[in-house]
């Protein structure tokens, strides 16, 4: 057991409670692609193309097309080991839930039952009109058009594009657990998409013990990082939750 890893597994001991918040990075090991930086989503997709909501009102259909090739992404992946070490690391009692800006539904596959969902949840249709929600089905929703709901409007999925707010639901408890956590665990983002890369900082302003866990280092690194674990999540997380059955 390494000094990183000791403190990392005596701070989630010690200090309750905790909270993990997680980015893109914990799920491109499940095959999910990250939208920044080289091979990202955006480089075949441009963000004002294909993910503002001016785009989906100008034309659905167009945008549909690159979400159904984001369904077809997430539904072949699944949970990684890292995913898993956060949800046993709630099972403990060790973090009260987990604070995501993945759409990708993988933190509720892998157990964990209190997931706050900052940017919504692709495996989830939405009307805007009337707020009705389903599952998508590929055999009921897929196609080249964007598939209309009972009342005659296109379905679109259930996340947040760019030029939409957070929903107030998630940004206020998002939050409160921020600043409530005597310690926090930020997985696998880069600290750059706010306003969820407050939540860090604002659990860091309040005394918070801040473990990272990324493959590089991030603005956070320097500035607000108590310990830095280096690697991918479903490598780092499940070494930590040894070393804290071990102490």
């Amino acid at each position: 057991m390494t000094d990183l890893y000791r403190q990392a597994a005596e701070a989630l001991k010690n200090l309750t409670p905790g909270v993990a918040v997680t980015g893109a990075g914990i799920s491109a090991e499940s095959g999910i692609p990250t939208f920044r930086g080289e091979g990202g989503i955006w480089e075949k997709y441009p963000p004002d193309e294909y993910a503002t909501i001016e785009a989906w009102n100008a034309n659905p259909d167009k945008v549909w097309k690159f979400w159904m090739e984001m369904f077809e992404t997430l539904s072949g992946s699944e949970p990684n080991p890292g995913h898993r070490a956060l949800a046993e690391l709630e099972e403990q009692g060790r973090i009260q839930g987990v604070i995501t800006q993945n759409i990708d539904n993988l933190h509720q596959e892998a157990g964990s039952k209190k997931v706050i969902e900052y940017h919504g949840n692709a495996r989830y249709l939405v009307t805007d009109k009337f707020g009705h929600r389903e599952r998508f089905d590929p055999n009921i929703h897929g196609g080249d058009r964007a598939p209309l709901s009972f009342d005659g409007t296109a379905m679109r999925p259930d996340v947040v594009m760019f030029g939409e707010p957070i929903p107030s639901g998630a940004m206020v408890e998002s939050a409160l657990l921020a600043e409530a956590c005597k310690v926090m665990l930020v997985v696998g983002t880069s600290a750059q998409v706010y306003p969820g890369a407050r939540l860090p900082m604002l659990a860091h302003q309040n005394g918070a013990f801040i473990i990272e866990a990324n493959t590089e280092e991030t603005d956070f690194t320097h500035t607000i990082t108590h310990v830095f674990l280096k690697g991918p999540a479903g490598e780092t997380l499940p070494k930590l939750l040894d070393c804290l059955k071990a102490i």
